[in-house]
């Protein structure tokens, strides 16, 4: 018999970052299954894979889709764009913040072919932007905020994401989500069959990446300025991520205890950041909060390491990998009461409502001037979070691709399929 050949969706869209991470982790964990017959490839186009590259070894390979011109809508968009600024040249800004989604259509599309030329067996979709195709898949489902949360997203964004994940839902074999509150969710929405969800939990992307130095932790310091101690929150500027209800929390502390903590804010500035930013000036935080933008793998293990504890203050999380890297860094953490994070978290977080602004004051608070909790919450991150390494994510996915192709299974698989999630 053939080795089994699995495809793995690395494909870059906008906005997924940690969808980036989840590849980057499945890369690291799949090149150490050195005890299989599989091979696993990583799909991506040629000129967009250095991010993933260094990951690969072992049973693990690129496959590159095939160059093709831009789709007939992109290029009529172009070619209105360049007729319109030439015309009227004070269009020019206007056109530049107009979304690309306006032009996009909406409906699910077809596989180019590349998956079924190399013979796959199973493809891995690991964003919720599939494609259609006949080969047995697995669809990661990450959230189905659109839902809970209408409010953050067009009319035509939640029917793009309905007619997508639906469609996306019913050709796959089998739904893979990181946490039983997200499966319990996506079962109730949809109306899925128990058994066609699974919880595979995903580890801290930062296990994946080198563990940073002395020479970078003083680099860090002084590239970025950073303050002796502060808080961490790394997360892209998505409104949900609700960086304004923290940015309310800290001008309560200073208004009712005058006490000024620094923040530091990581991630990628996205359409969202301009609201952010008009709200540090009127709360007139300017010189307390930081914004740094994207940093790379090693800079944002350093900000973990040097942070006096890290502050998650999301309205809706699927699974957070902030929080799982914090525990695996050390840092006492602070997060959200909602969705799957008590859950994730365990007795080792404070937890707070993120519509209370009161609440996420009093965390930090308690955070940033008690030693002996921000002790004790580490080690309790620590344990909480050992279990989860991405080979055991990368064992699990393997015995899923087996069961759906119809191979034997190893006593391992077994006993890896029956176990009750962790989180």
């Amino acid at each position: 018999m053939r080795p089994l050949c699995i495809c793995i969706d690395a494909r870059l869209t906008d906005g997924a970052g940690g969808v980036q991470q989840v590849v980057i982790g499945l890369a690291h964990g799949l090149s150490q299954l050195t005890d299989g017959d599989e091979e696993y490839l990583f799909l991506a186009r040629e000129d967009e894979d250095a991010w993933l590259r260094p990951y690969l070894g072992g049973p693990c390979r690129m496959l590159y889709l095939p160059p093709r011109p831009a789709p007939r809508w992109r290029r009529l968009a172009r070619a209105a764009r360049t007729r319109v600024t030439s015309a009227a040249p004070v269009t020019r800004d206007l056109w530049r913040k107009c979304p690309a989604s306006l032009f996009r259509p909406g409906a699910p599309q077809p596989s180019d072919g590349a998956i079924e030329q190399a013979g796959v067996d199973v493809m891995h979709f690991t964003s919720q932007g599939a494609f259609l195709t006949d080969v047995p898949s697995i669809y990661h489902l990450h959230d189905l905020q659109h839902l809970h949360l209408p409010q953050f997203f067009s009319p035509r964004e939640s029917r793009d994401r309905e007619v997508a994940y639906r469609t996306f839902c019913r050709q796959a074999r089998l739904m893979a989500v990181a946490s039983s509150w997200t499966k319990s969710d996506v079962v109730h929405q949809y109306g899925l069959p128990d058994e066609k969800v699974q919880v595979v939990p995903l580890a801290p992307p930062l296990a994946a990446y080198p563990i940073p130095t002395e020479g970078d932790l003083l680099s860090i310091r002084t590239k970025l300025a950073l303050r002796e101690a502060f808080v961490l929150y790394p997360a892209q500027t998505w409104a949900h991520k609700n960086h304004l209800g923290l940015l309310e929390a800290l001008a309560l502390l200073h208004a009712r205890h005058g006490i000024d903590v620094p923040l530091v804010c990581s991630g990628v500035q996205n359409s969202f950041f301009p609201t952010i930013e008009r709200r540090v000036h009127r709360l007139e935080l300017r010189d307390q909060v930081r914004f740094v933008g994207f940093v790379s793998p090693v800079e944002l293990q350093c900000l973990y390491c040097l942070c006096r504890a890290v502050v998650v203050p999301t309205k809706f999380e699927a699974a957070s990998f902030p929080l799982w890297e914090a525990f695996l860094a050390g840092a006492p953490v602070a997060c959200s009461n909602v969705t799957s994070l008590p859950e994730q978290a365990g007795d080792a977080a404070l937890l707070f409502d993120p519509d209370r602004p009161e609440e996420i004051a009093d965390a930090i608070a308690r955070l940033w001037t008690d030693p002996a909790l921000r002790a004790a919450l580490a080690e309790r991150g620590r344990e909480r979070v050992a279990p989860f390494t991405w080979q055991r994510t990368a064992r699990l996915f393997r015995a899923h691709y087996r069961r759906i192709a119809g191979r034997t299974l190893t006593e391992e698989d077994r006993t890896l399929l029956e176990e009750p999630p962790a989180v």
